[in-house]
């Protein structure tokens, strides 16, 4: 059967102008896009990354804005039921079509389906939107509200005011926080379009899978807004299976299920642990067509009683897997510079450096259709925040139906997605209720203020999304346990902040034993590179203005430097502090994950914070504002490999085990070597044997006496498996550096090209440590930050960013290797 082609759509993407009355300004805006991109490429502001330009730039989220275009209409666009879709409009505004008010949305992370039938003529039609100040609204809401609920101190960085974001629904973190700028940007950022529909449009596709022994039943949960009653034509395509129905639909939300059933499924499992098949699902209502990739596979999260107290794991297709990566933020403060290019690029660096999974943060967005797409097609589950972070929310009536309309459509928008593991209902804010003065002292209130959101949100979950977990915030202990989890390390997930905020040695992460650590972060400052763009040599300074202002969070910088004093010698000038910095946030975070993931089974999952920076910024991420890697994603790179030996020392570093860690679904064997190096260069093996590591398990192999090691010694040791492949190599040190008399070290660089990529060769004379390659070329090298050997070779092969073809004629007159002694 033929689907009649009834339903289309005109795009009203495109060209409006832009105008503030109240400043007398009048330009152009590009739509989808925002505000503050608009000034930017009309020379009317500069740009808000530079110096301290942030606060020159204050007064555009302090000002109403207005958009208008017109827009063509032929008859046959026309001829049918209308639905004018905007989507993402933020935040606050008034819609008028050809001068009559037709809504007005408060509530960004909405999609707006407007039925706008006999409101569009034949010929010119005219959109406006007018945005509101929305910290004005914002403010307004939180005086008329009965009781205080107070807003995040994040927003109280560098003078600037705070703003009640917990009373408007937008991303929080656009009024800054302790890693971002405050920006407050307005915009429409998703679809705009007016669809026209015969009777019927689409507004969402659910795919559920029920798994068999060789074979996969998919139920597709179409939904359908009819404006009449009637019958509606509807086909599903997959696998070269179609399925074609005539139904009968009434006016409103009509709920059509069909199934189909996939043989000999080919199964989809995260990076890492298998390939990332997927099915192209086509849906065709009568000519509105909508596509999906499926990606067939079973996931659980394990939350059961234990000899500890409970698990928490996630289980795919049978197999509990570490989950390894990190927290994600906007990709950009300016949300018309967070392109799929742009957001690729982060993506792919993840996989790159062996991680499995990204938290979506609740003080961020949903992110955009395509994103989900590349995650599902990289192999990278989503732990998805809701977006509520840091603070109390409003539980009156009309806060929870918007907020219930937002979830509601997010998880029917998004369910489908191979990659979405865990719906969580936000994040950080049961811990929040500690925070305040106002919470504090009438904490009965705000707990049950908190509850009604929070049911909420679990409710729509399981009506919405069954066969997934909800988990009602991060960190929690679970379903209603308003305790404090963040000190708790027996059950549920676990934020560790006291090695930064209350700067505790590296060594306090080994005091705690996560089953799941999903947020704990160690600062460095961004890549030289990066502070060159926003700051002038004269401010390149921790101390000076511009570098406090590129710093959000309350003494930062100083916690850096007093960091430095104790692991390392004082560095000789401004850049090398910034390299010895990212050297320090890896090795923070390297101590960190190391010995969570020995725990294991015990924890079995770390997520740091964070992988992507929204500015160029002092922070906790691994990649600087444009992607490039910072020295700690090279080492996740290492840290994160599925076959890894870690170092772990006892309480009082008397004695260390060194472990083997198995994070794939088969036995290895694991053949180490170990060595006690002095920092001059002689080393002698201290232990050298073969062991086998069952499947997803922790093992360990050899234990040393602190008392076996000289003074001047660290050890360093390498695996192989049975073949004789090196599967990687490691070191650990006793002492912190500063206590060793580090020898200069000469490290020759030779350059090849092989298979189409640059190759550099690495060698040393004596032993240097965090040897580190860079070039100006975009891209990174396939290891830094290297211990590198006498007598030992390391071969770095480069990667250019976006599939560049660059030979080593290209990278070598910019090369630049580095290492720790030359830092003093």
């Amino acid at each position: 059967m033929s689907i009649p082609s009834h339903n289309s759509a005109l795009s009203l993407d495109g060209r409006f102008s832009l105008v503030a009355p109240a400043r007398d300004i009048s330009t152009t805006i590009a739509l989808p896009g925002d505000v503050h991109g608009a000034l930017l490429d009309a020379g009317l502001i500069p740009d808000p990354y530079y110096g301290e330009n942030e606060k020159v730039v204050m007064w555009v989220n302090e000002t109403a804005w207005g958009v208008e275009r017109s827009f063509t209409a032929s008859a046959s666009d026309i001829d049918g039921y209308l639905t004018l879709t905007l989507a993402e409009v933020d935040c606050i505004a008034t819609i008028y079509l050809n001068g009559e008010e037709i809504a007005r949305t408060d509530n960004a992370f909405v999609r707006n389906d407007f039925d706008v039938t006999g409101k569009v003529h034949e010929g010119d039609n005219t959109l406006r939107i007018e945005f509101d100040i929305a910290p004005d609204v914002a403010k307004a809401r939180a005086e008329a509200h009965p009781f205080p609920i107070p807003f995040t101190y994040n927003y109280q960085t560098n003078g600037l005011k705070g703003i009640h974001m917990n009373f408007i629904r937008k991303a929080a973190c656009h009024a800054g926080w302790d890693w971002g700028i405050c920006l407050m940007p307005i915009g429409v950022y998703g679809t705009m379009s007016l669809r026209k529909a015969r009777l019927a449009r689409q507004d969402s596709v659910q795919v559920d899978q029920a798994h068999g022994k060789d074979s996969v039943e998919l139920s597709i949960k179409t939904r359908v807004f009819a404006f009449a009653e009637g019958s509606v034509e509807l086909e599903h395509a997959i696998d070269g299976q179609v399925i074609a129905d005539k139904v009968m639909v009434r006016p409103g939300e009509n709920v059509l299920t069909h199934t189909v059933t996939i043989r000999n499924p080919r199964i989809w499992w995260p990076s890492g642990q298998g390939e990332q098949p997927l099915y192209t699902l086509t849906t065709n209502l009568e000519g509105e067509i909508t596509t999906r990739q499926i990606g067939l596979r079973e996931l659980a999260w394990v939350i059961e009683k234990d000899e500890i107290d409970h698990t928490f794991k996630c289980r795919i297709n049978g197999r509990d897997i570490t989950m390894m990566g990190a927290n994600w933020i906007p990709a950009d403060a300016i949300p018309s510079r967070a392109t799929p290019d742009v957001v690729r690029d982060l993506l792919e660096s993840a996989k790159a450096a062996n991680m499995n999974m990204m938290r979506i943060w609740g003080g961020g967005q949903y992110e955009p259709d395509w994103f989900y797409d590349m995650c599902d097609e990289l192999g990278i589950l989503i732990w998805h925040d809701f977006m509520f972070s840091c603070m109390s929310y409003p539980s009156d009536r009309t806060f929870l139906a918007s907020v219930e309309t937002e979830i509601t459509q997010q998880v029917r928008r998004l369910s489908h997605h191979a990659s979405i593991a865990l719906w969580c209902g936000d994040n950080e804010v049961i811990g929040s209720l500690n925070w305040y003065p106002e919470t504090k002292a009438d904490m009965g209130r705000y707990i049950a203020n908190y509850d009604r959101l929070n049911s909420l949100l679990h409710r729509i979950v399981e009506d919405e999304d069954p066969v997934r977990r909800f988990w009602p915030s991060s960190p929690s202990l679970g379903y209603l346990d308003f305790s404090d989890g963040w000190h708790s390390d027996t059950r549920g997930d676990l934020h560790y902040w006291d090695v930064w905020h209350s700067a505790k040695s590296f060594d306090a992460y080994r005091s705690i034993n996560p089953r799941f650590a999903s947020e704990f972060g160690f600062q460095s400052f961004t890549s030289m590179n990066v502070i060159e763009t926003f700051a002038e040599e004269k401010d390149r300074n921790p101390s000076s203005p511009v570098m406090e202002n590129h710093q959000r969070n309350n003494g930062g910088n100083a916690r850096i430097i007093e960091t430095m004093n104790r692991y390392f010698r004082f560095p000789r000038d401004f850049d090398q502090m910034v390299f010895l910095s990212q050297i320090q946030q890896g090795l923070a975070i390297k101590t960190a994950i190391e010995y969570w993931r020995s725990t294991k089974p015990r924890c079995m999952g770390t997520l740091y914070w964070q992988i992507n920076d929204i500015w160029p910024v002092a922070s906790w991420s691994s990649l600087d504002y444009g992607g490039q890697w910072k020295l700690m994603h090279y080492m996740a790179r290492r840290f994160f490999t599925l076959v890894n030996v870690v170092a772990v020392p006892n309480a009082d570093n008397s004695a260390i085990v060194l472990k083997a860690i198995n994070d794939t679904g088969n036995p290895v064997s694991v053949a180490l070597e170990v060595r006690a190096v002095r920092v001059g260069g002689e080393s002698r093996i201290v232990f050298s044997g073969t062991t086998e590591v069952g499947p997803d398990a922790a093992k360990a192999l050899a234990d040393l006496s602190i008392t076996d090691l000289a003074a001047e010694e660290f050890l360093f040791f390498s695996w192989t498996d049975d073949n004789g492949l090196a599967l990687g190599e490691n070191d650990y040190f006793p002492k912190p550096y500063k206590a060793y008399e580090l020898v200069e070290a000469s490290i020759s660089a030779r350059w090849s090209d092989r298979d189409g990529q640059a190759v550099l060769t690495l060698e040393s004379d004596k032993p240097a440590f965090f040897a580190t390659a860079s070039v100006d070329v975009p891209g990174y090298f396939s290891d830094n930050a290297l211990t590198l050997l006498p007598g030992r070779k390391a071969e770095l092969v480069f990667h250019a960013r976006h599939g560049a073809s660059v030979t080593s004629a290209d990278l070598a007159p910019s090369l630049r290797v580095r290492h720790l002694a030359e830092t003093f």
